[in-house]
C-alpha cells in the first residue's frame, strides 16, 4: 500500500485546537518538518507517534488517519420491521425509529412536526412585553453557559446537537433563513449563524455574503456540509412538475420561503433568468418559514410544489428534481472559536458517526464537515 493513500486530518484538528506545528511535533517526539511531511501526507508515521498525536489532539487514531481507497465504509445492516400501523406507507428513503417490543422489531415513522411541548427553561411573566426585554420565570437553577445559541434553517443541525449531547453540551436552535442568522451574530445575538446564501455573480457560497457584513477577518466560515435544493413535489408528482417554468402553469400553486432566505433567492434567481414575472406564480405570496414548513404544505396538499432540501423530501416521502448542490457553512465570530463547547462543536463536525447520520438523511454529502473555508 503507497504512502499517498492514507488520508490524514492532522492538519486541520492541530489548527482547531490553536498549536503550532513545533508545540505538536514536541508531544509526538519528532521534528516540525514530520508534522507538516504527515500533514501533507507525504509521510505516514509510526504507531507511537500516531498514538501520541492523537493524544495531543483530542481523538482517536481512526478519526486521523484513514483509508478513502482501500476499505470500504462499514456495510448498513438489514432488518424485517413490523410498520407500526395507524400512519402512511412510507415512502423508500424516509427515516424511521426503532424499538424491539416483545421481541418483534417495531418501525415508528417520527412526525417531521413537533407534536409536543417544546423544551423550555422559563415562561414570560412580563404582561407588557417589550421588544427587546421581558422578565421571565426560571424554571431550574442550572447555568446556561454550557450551550451554544445557533441560528440558521438546516433541519440537519438536529443531528450535530444529538451528537453533542454525548458530551454534556447543549445546542439552542433558533429557526431562522440565513440572512436573518448573520443579521443576529453581527448583533451580537447568537454564537453561531448558518447560512447558505449563493452570490450570483462569483458562485460562490456564503463568504461574499459575510464579507459584505462583518469586518475582514472577524468571522470564521466553517463548512457544515453541501446539500441538494430542488423542486419537492407531490408523491408520484401527479402534476407533472419538471422544471422551474412549471410554476407560472395555472394549474400549479407553489409554497414560497421568506425575503432572506437561500431557497426564496435561489427561485427568484430562476425566474429572473426565464423572465417570469412572480405574479404569474400562484402561490409565490404564500410563505412557508423554513424547509420543513415548506414540505409540508407539500405533503398536505396545499401547495403543489416547493423549493427545499432533498432531505425534506425524504422525510415526507416526496418527489425531487435537484436544482443545485451548495455548501451550507456555520459563521461563528473569531472570539468564539476558543470557547469550550464551540471546540467541542468543531471535533463533532469531524467525526465519522456524526457524518454517517448527517448522510443517511439524504442529499447532504458531509466530508467537508468542519473544514474551516475562511
Amino acid at each position: 500500500m503507497k504512502e499517498m493513500e492514507i488520508a490524514n486530518s492532522v492538519g486541520l484538528l492541530r489548527r482547531r485546537r490553536g498549536l503550532s506545528a513545533i508545540q505538536l511535533a514536541g508531544i509526538a517526539g519528532v521534528t516540525r518538518q514530520t508534522i507538516y511531511a504527515i500533514e501533507s501526507g507525504s509521510y505516514v508515521p509510526n504507531t507511537v507517534v500516531a498514538l501520541r498525536l492523537a493524544r495531543a489532539l483530542e481523538t482517536k487514531v481512526d478519526e486521523l488517519f484513514t483509508l478513502p481507497g482501500d476499505i470500504p465504509a462499514p456495510a448498513l445492516r438489514s432488518e424485517n420491521a413490523t410498520l407500526l400501523p395507524g400512519s402512511d406507507t412510507p415512502a423508500a428513503g424516509q427515516p424511521l425509529q426503532l424499538c424491539e417490543v416483545d421481541r418483534k422489531l417495531i418501525a415508528s415513522a417520527p412526525s417531521p412536526l413537533p407534536w409536543y411541548f417544546p423544551a423550555s427553561d422559563a415562561v414570560v411573566t412580563d404582561e407588557r412585553v417589550r421588544q427587546a426585554k421581558t422578565r421571565v420565570q426560571v424554571f431550574s437553577d442550572g447555568n446556561f453557559r454550557n450551550r451554544i445559541l445557533v441560528a440558521g434553517c438546516d433541519p440537519g443541525i438536529s443531528v450535530l446537537a444529538r451528537h453533542m449531547q454525548t458530551a454534556g453540551i447543549e445546542l439552542v436552535l433558533a429557526h431562522r433563513n440565513s440572512s436573518r442568522a448573520l443579521a443576529l451574530l453581527k448583533d451580537g445575538f447568537v454564537h453561531i449563524a448558518g447560512t447558505h446564501l449563493r452570490d450570483e455573480a462569483s458562485g460562490e457560497s456564503n463568504i461574499p455574503a459575510v464579507g459584505r457584513l462583518f469586518p475582514k477577518k472577524s468571522v470564521a466560515v466553517i463548512s457544515f456540509a453541501v446539500w441538494e435544493e430542488g423542486i419537492l413535489t407531490a408523491r408520484n408528482n401527479p402534476k407533472w412538475i419538471e422544471r422551474i417554468e412549471d410554476f407560472a402553469r395555472p394549474d400549479v400553486r407553489i409554497a414560497n420561503r421568506e425575503n432572506g432566505a437561500g431557497c426564496r433567492m435561489l427561485l427568484d434567481s430562476h425566474l429572473k433568468r426565464l423572465r417570469i414575472e412572480p405574479e404569474m406564480v400562484r402561490g409565490y405570496d404564500f410563505i412557508a418559514p423554513g424547509h420543513l414548513p415548506a414540505a409540508w404544505q407539500v405533503q398536505s396538499g396545499a401547495a403543489d410544489c416547493c423549493i427545499a432540501t432533498r432531505a425534506a423530501a425524504r422525510i415526507f416521502g416526496l418527489g425531487f428534481i435537484p436544482l443545485i448542490s451548495e455548501r451550507y457553512d456555520l459563521a461563528i465570530r473569531k472570539q468564539h472559536l476558543d470557547v469550550p463547547a464551540v471546540q467541542i462543536l468543531l471535533e463533532t463536525l469531524s467525526r465519522s458517526a456524526f457524518r454517517r447520520e448527517l448522510e443517511g438523511l439524504g442529499g447532504y454529502d458531509a466530508k467537508c464537515a468542519g473544514e474551516r473555508i475562511q
